[in-house]
C-alpha cells in the first residue's frame, strides 16, 4: 500500500493531508518528523489525518501533528485546509457542517472556492496551559535578555501573546533567539505558542508568530487569533473591537471576538499538489520507530 496524500498551504502555512484509511503504518512522532523533514521527506509545516467520524454530528475527525512529531490540539490555518479538503473529497457537500478534534468541535462555514469562516468556539484567558495566570491572562517571561510581557490566550491551544510598541520594533525582534525560551517556560507545562503583534491602525495588527514546535512561521491561525483576542483586550469594555484585521508574514486573516470570547476566524486555503510516497520512501518510513 502506499500512501496517497495531498499538500495544501494557507498563507504560507503548509501541511500533509492524509486519510486514515490512506496510511500503511501508525504515524509517530519519528515518521512525522521524516516526512516533514526538508530535502528527505516531503518538507511541510505539519501533518493533518482525517478519520472517519466517531459521532454522528462531525463529518470527519481531524488530529494535527506539528513536524517535530507532537500533536497540537487545534490549527486555524490546518483547519480551513481539512475544511475544504473534505469538501473537495466528497466527504460532504454542505457548506456548513462540524469538525471534531482534540480542542472540541469546530464549525466550518465554506464562503467561496477557497474560503471559510471557522467557528473556533469560545476562547479564555485562563487555562490549565497558565496555571499561575491571574484572571486576565496577563504575565511576564524572560528570554534574548529581556523581560516580555504577555497576555495568555487559549484556543484550544495556549498562545502567549506580546505588544510591541510598532512595526519596526516588531521586524527588528530575533524570534529564533526569543522563542524558544518563552515556549519552554516553567510558566507553560504544556509549552506555549507565541506571538508578536503591534497596532498598524485601529482594527488591524501587524503579527509574527512562533509556533510551538515549529519555529517562526509565515502565518498561523489560532496565533492570529492569541494577537487578535489580547488587542481587543486591551481597550476597555465597550468600545473594544469585534473585528480584527490581522497582518502576517503569509498574509491576512479576519478575527471576529464576541464579547463572550467566542470566536470566528476567516481566511483562504489552497492545494498545492498531490502525490504518493515511494516504495522506497515507505520502505524507510516502516523502518522507523
Amino acid at each position: 500500500m502506499t500512501m496517497r496524500f495531498e499538500k495544501w498551504q494557507a498563507l504560507g502555512n503548509d501541511y500533509l493531508i492524509v486519510e486514515q484509511d490512506e496510511l500503511p503504518f501508525e504515524l509517530t512522532p519519528a515518521r512525522v518528523r521524516k516526512l516533514c523533514a526538508p530535502h528527505f521527506g516531503v518538507f511541510a509545516d505539519g501533518v493533518l489525518v482525517l478519520s472517519p467520524p466517531e459521532e454522528g454530528r462531525h463529518v470527519a475527525e481531524l488530529r494535527i501533528f506539528n513536524p517535530d512529531g507532537s500533536e497540537a490540539e487545534l490549527s486555524g490555518n490546518g483547519a480551513r485546509e481539512a475544511i475544504l479538503y473534505l469538501r473537495r473529497r466528497g466527504w460532504t457537500d454542505r457548506d456548513e457542517f462540524a469538525i471534531g478534534t482534540a480542542a472540541g468541535t469546530i464549525r466550518p462555514q465554506i464562503t467561496g472556492t477557497d474560503r471559510s469562516r471557522v467557528d473556533m468556539g469560545h476562547a479564555s484567558l485562563t487555562s490549565d496551559d497558565f496555571p499561575a495566570g491571574p484572571p486576565d491572562g496577563r504575565g511576564s517571561v524572560p528570554s534574548a535578555g529581556r523581560e516580555w510581557a504577555f497576555r495568555h490566550v487559549s484556543i484550544g491551544n495556549p498562545q502567549a501573546s506580546i505588544r510591541v510598541a510598532g512595526e519596526a520594533e516588531l521586524a527588528s525582534i530575533d524570534l529564533a533567539a526569543a522563542g524558544p525560551a518563552i515556549e519552554g517556560s516553567e510558566l507553560f507545562p504544556n509549552r506555549t505558542n507565541v506571538s508578536w503583534y503591534a497596532e498598524l491602525e485601529p482594527g488591524r495588527i501587524r503579527a509574527r508568530i512562533f509556533e510551538r514546535g515549529v519555529g517562526e512561521t509565515l502565518s498561523s491561525g489560532t496565533g492570529a487569533t492569541g494577537a487578535a483576542v489580547a488587542y481587543v483586550h486591551e481597550h476597555a469594555a465597550g468600545t473594544r473591537p469585534e473585528r480584527v484585521t490581522v497582518v502576517l508574514d503569509g498574509g491576512e486573516l479576519e478575527v471576529e471576538v464576541a464579547a463572550d470570547l467566542r470566536v470566528h476566524l476567516t481566511g483562504w486555503a489552497r492545494p498545492v499538489f498531490a502525490g504518493t510516497i515511494s516504495e522506497a520512501f515507505e520502505k524507510e518510513l516502516h523502518e522507523t520507530e
